[in-house]
């Protein structure tokens, strides 16, 4: 009795060690078993107090009056599958007639108290079936990517979300998106990750970074191009509205219009072409919008008319020809001038970090997800990379992308720098990577030469 009583306590100061060091460890050696049997043992009453359920049936109300029985309970949503992960516990449930999806969304702070689980979020799989993803520890504060992701073309893991779901950036969904945040918020890191996952993959990157290159010319092995200023921006931008037009006309010539070939093989935009035709995608990372946007005469006036006009034009054309923007600022609001909030149309994903101003944030979500703006200036100062992303649909999720330094993304670049493609309408552009010294972009106003 006594070697028991010494085990159960050592297995208890393990397991509080672990919740309090190490929640992963813990969830996956204690706490999905107890979660799992408190779901099953407390839902048909947690159901009920929470308003979940419905009445019987009439024909079972008739056949227990005619049967002398007792009246059946409500029925709950019947439950499909439960299934443990890493980070919780999914829930698929099947709804009785008269309920509704939003029913369990708007229950589901009263789901998370009632099961003792760290979240609740819940998502309609299909009419009638709902899924609701529980996670039994806090996620986001200490940021672990799962061993393996469903990668594929143009489409990169960047962070994880709030339920514990991996958070992709899926150019070919959503081909352009928009990134604020303040300084010291997180955006550096969010950014360094993007473009770790692009590193491995057949895409050409173009950089613009008009604090002298100090956040992207680190990474200069695995660009095709950057620009350093405002003027080379404007020129590097005008190269890629060439690009653009170039790969129309190869498109255009290549869409087989024939009497003899299935509409399901008529070419509209790069990934319609053959594998030995397609051009290269092209993502342009914009690390700071607004220093392209402001001007202080008449000379730089038309110089940021000429820049914003390309940006939209790439915003609004580029998706066909395989060229995707990334716009990061710190700030972005219509006092950057005209042609703005055109651009802020066109780009589809939203992410804001914290951000000093309610104005961002409304120009990061109050066009697509009002009650996200409120989640986004909430943010506290002390949780850097913790971010809300959202898109057009309206939907929006909270996510914090694993600390990757600067070196680590180096390397990361330095290995895949032969996958570097060279394209000859940007070769003016491409930067230098001899030495350290080369990598520091020259004072003058002149694209880098190869």
């Amino acid at each position: 009795m006594t070697a028991f009583t010494v085990a159960l306590v050592l297995v208890v100061a393990a397991a509080g060690l672990l919740r309090w060091r190490r929640p992963a460890w813990y969830w996956l050696a204690f706490g999905v078993t107890l979660a799992a049997l408190r779901v099953l043992v407390r839902y048909r009453s947690v159901m009920d107090a929470c308003g979940l359920t419905v009445p019987p049936a009439r024909w079972r109300l008739s056949l227990a009056r005619a049967t002398n029985r007792p009246i059946p309970e409500p029925r709950p949503p019947r439950i499909w599958r439960l299934r443990p992960t890493r980070t919780g516990l999914v829930l698929r449930l099947k709804l009785r007639p008269g309920q509704d999806v939003f029913d369990i969304a708007a229950a589901s702070d009263r789901l998370r108290h009632s099961f003792s689980m760290f979240g609740v979020t819940s998502r309609e799989v299909r009419s009638g079936v709902v899924e609701v993803r529980m996670t039994g520890y806090d996620v986001l504060k200490r940021v672990q990517m799962p061993a393996e992701t469903e990668t594929r073309a143009m489409r990169v893991p960047v962070a994880l979300r709030e339920d514990g779901s991996v958070h992709y950036r899926d150019y070919r969904a959503i081909p352009h998106a928009l990134t604020l945040g303040a300084t010291e918020s997180g955006k550096s890191v969010y950014q360094r990750n993007l473009v770790a996952g692009l590193a491995p993959l057949d895409v050409a990157l173009v950089g613009i970074d008009c604090k002298r290159g100090v956040e992207l010319f680190p990474l200069a092995r695995r660009f095709s191009a950057l620009a350093d200023s405002p003027d080379t921006a404007a020129e590097l931008l005008d190269a890629l509205v060439a690009r653009m037009a170039d790969v129309y006309r190869l498109i255009r010539t290549q869409q087989r219009i024939t009497v003899d070939v299935p509409d399901a093989e008529i070419a509209a935009d790069i990934w319609d072409l053959p594998d030995e035709l397609r051009p290269t995608p092209v993502v342009v990372l914009v690390d700071e919008v607004a220093e392209l946007a402001l001007y202080a005469t008449k000379e730089e006036e038309r110089r940021r008319d000429r820049i914003i006009t390309a940006l939209v034009r790439l915003a609004q054309l580029g998706r066909a020809a395989g060229i995707y923007l990334e716009i990061c600022g710190q700030r972005f609001g219509s006092e950057l001038g005209k042609g703005i909030t055109m651009l802020r149309a066109q780009l589809t994903g939203r992410t804001a970090h914290r951000l000093n101003d309610e104005t961002s944030a409304n120009m990061a979500f109050g066009d697509i997800a009002p009650d996200a703006v409120l989640a986004a200036i909430q943010i506290p100062a002390e949780l850097r990379g913790l971010a809300i992303a959202g898109d057009a649909s309206g939907g929006w999720h909270r996510i914090r992308a694993p600390h990757t330094s600067l070196r680590q993304a180096v390397n990361l670049c330095n290995r895949y720098a032969d996958r570097t493609p060279d394209l000859p309408e940007l070769a003016p552009f491409r930067p230098t990577t001899g030495t350290a010294t080369e990598l520091v972009p020259s004072a003058k106003v002149s694209p880098a030469t190869a």
